[in-house]
C-alpha cells in the first residue's frame, strides 16, 4: 500500500491541494458499488499499488486474512503478492505466509475482472440473481507445500457493498489542486459483511472456516511519503442480534496536503459503516482538518482516537495505550440516527493486552518497492495489529432492530491495525 505518481508543481502554494472523500454531504455518503467498482485496474504504469483484501473471523474468534497486492512503482514490472494472516487467540498459533505470485490475469477467461487467477490461486467472482446472497467470491490459494485456503465468500443482500459518495468518483480522495488532473488519489470500497465459509489445509490437517467477514478493494496512486503519515483500521463482527458489523478506515496526510497547499497538512480522512441485524444501516465519513478541533458530538461522526500514547523504543513511534472509535449518523433509510463506540483499552506497548505483532512494513514488501520507499520517503513504517474480545455499545431507532432506542451491548471480536508511517 505504499505507491505514486510523482507530483507536479502547483502555481498558488496556498491552494487547497487535498480533496477528501469524507468531505461529501451527508445526503452523499451512501454510494452503493456497481460491477465495475471491485474489478482489477492492475495499472502497469505509475506508482500504483492496488489490493484486495477478505478478514474473517471465526466462530472461535480465529482471524483469517487472505490478501492480494498488486504493485506498479515507476519502470519496474509490476510485483502481484499473496499473503495470508491466521491468528488463533487460544493457542496463539499465528501463522504468516507472502508470496510473489506469477502469471497473473484478470480477467481470467469467461470472466470479469473483478476475479483473478495465476499460477498459485484463482479467485472467482460470481452473481446471483434473486438471491438471498446476490455476489459471492471463490477463493482456492495455494501459499506453501504446508499451507492452502479455500473459501466461499457469500455477500447478503441486506448488506450492500459500498463507497462514499456516489457514481464512479465515488470513494476517492484525491491529491493536488485540481481533481480533474489529480496528482494522485486513495480509492476505498467495501462490503461491510459477508459469510465464509471453506477450509485450511496446514501440515496435512484440514480445519473448518467458517463465520463473518468483510471485504475491501482499496487503491493507492501516491508516492509513498506523500499518501500518509499514519492509518486506522477496525473491523468488529459478531453474530449477536441477528449480526453485527462495524468497520472504519481512516488515514491523515502528510503535511504536504491540506487547506492550504504545503505545510496545511495532517488532514484525518475517516469512513465508515454499521451492519444492525444483518443489515447495512449507517455509512459514515468525516474530515478532521488540523486547524479545527472536532466537536464531542456531531450529526455524522467517523473517529479512531488514540489516547494516552507512550512512546514505543521498539518502533520509535508513540504508540496508544488506548482507541476509541465512534460512528453515527442518519440511518440509511430514515428512522432516525445511529451512535455506536467502541472503547478498546490497550495496555501498554511494552505489554500490549491483544497485540498480534508490530509489523515491520519494510521487511515484509517486495524488494523492488522496499527499495522505492527507503530512497524517495526514507521512512520506517510500523503496523500495530490486535485481536481482542470487545464491546459494541450502539444506540438507534427501533426500526433497524427493537430495543435499540434503549442502547445495546454486542459482545464481538475485534481486528485493529494502526499504522505509523512517518
Amino acid at each position: 500500500m505504499f505507491s505514486s505518481f510523482w507530483s507536479g508543481a502547483t502555481a498558488d502554494p496556498h491552494a487547497t491541494n487535498f480533496h477528501p472523500v469524507s468531505s461529501r454531504p451527508d445526503s452523499d455518503l451512501f454510494g452503493e458499488l456497481e460491477p465495475k467498482d471491485t474489478e482489477w485496474q492492475a495499472t502497469t504504469s505509475g506508482f500504483i499499488t492496488e489490493t484486495q483484501i477478505w478478514y474473517t473471523t471465526l466462530e472461535d474468534g480465529t482471524s483469517v486474512m487472505v490478501q492480494v497486492i498488486h504493485s506498479s512503482v515507476g519502470v519496474w514490472y509490476p510485483t502481484i503478492q499473496l499473503t495470508c494472516k491466521i491468528v488463533n487467540p487460544n493457542t496463539k498459533e499465528k501463522i504468516w505466509r507472502s508470496v510473489n505470485v506469477t502469471n497473473f490475469v484478470s480477467p481470467p477467461p469467461g470472466l470479469d475482472k473483478r476475479s483473478s487467477k495465476c499460477d498459485q490461486f484463482t479467485i472467482k467472482h460470481a452473481t446471483h440473481e434473486d438471491s438471498d446472497y446476490p455476489e459471492s467470491y471463490a477463493i482456492n490459494a495455494n501459499f506453501s507445500d504446508d499451507l492452502q485456503v479455500s473459501l466461499e465468500i457469500k455477500r447478503p443482500a441486506s448488506a450492500p457493498g459500498f463507497k462514499v459518495g456516489k457514481g464512479p468518483k465515488g470513494g476517492y480522495s484525491y491529491f493536488g489542486p485540481d481533481p480533474e488532473n489529480a496528482e494522485g488519489y486513495v480509492i476505498h470500497r467495501f462490503w461491510p459483511r459477508y459469510v465464509g465459509t471453506g477450509h485450511i489445509i496446514h501440515k496435512g490437517q484440514a480445519s473448518p472456516i467458517q463465520g463473518p467477514g468483510m471485504f475491501v478493494h482499496a487503491i493507492q496512486g501516491m508516492r509513498p511519503n506523500l499518501v500518509a503519515s499514519r492509518w486506522n483500521f477496525a473491523n468488529f463482527q459478531s453474530n449477536e442480534s441477528g449480526g453485527f458489523s462495524a468497520i472504519q478506515m481512516d488515514f491523515t496526510t502528510t503535511d504536504a496536503y491540506g487547506r492550504k497547499g504545503a505545510g496545511s497538512g495532517f488532514v484525518t480522512v475517516s469512513v465508515g459503516s454499521l451492519v444492525i441485524d444483518g443489515k447495512l444501516a449507517l455509512v459514515t465519513a468525516e474530515t478532521k482538518w488540523p486547524d479545527e478541533a472536532l466537536p464531542e458530538r456531531a450529526d455524522v461522526m467517523s473517529r479512531a482516537v488514540h489516547l494516552k500514547p507512550v512512546h514505543d523504543p521498539d518502533t520509535g513511534y508513540d504508540a496508544p495505550t488506548e482507541i476509541v472509535y465512534r460512528w453515527a449518523g442518519p440511518s440509511i433509510g430514515g428512522g432516525g440516527p445511529v451512535d455506536a463506540t467502541l472503547q478498546v483499552p490497550l495496555g501498554d506497548p511494552s505489554n500490549y493486552d491483544g497485540l498480534i505483532e508490530k509489523v515491520d512494513v519494510l521487511a515484509e514488501i517486495p524488494y523492488v518497492l522496499k527499495t522505492v520507499v527507503n530512497y524517495v520517503a526514507g521512512t520506517k513504517p510500523y503496523i500495530y495489529q490486535w485481536l481482542k474480545d470487545v464491546k459494541l455499545v450502539v444506540k438507534g431507532p427501533d426500526s433497524l432492530l427493537p430495543g435499540l432506542s434503549e442502547g445495546l451491548t454486542v459482545e464481538g471480536k475485534l481486528y485493529s491495525e494502526a499504522t505509523f508511517i512517518s
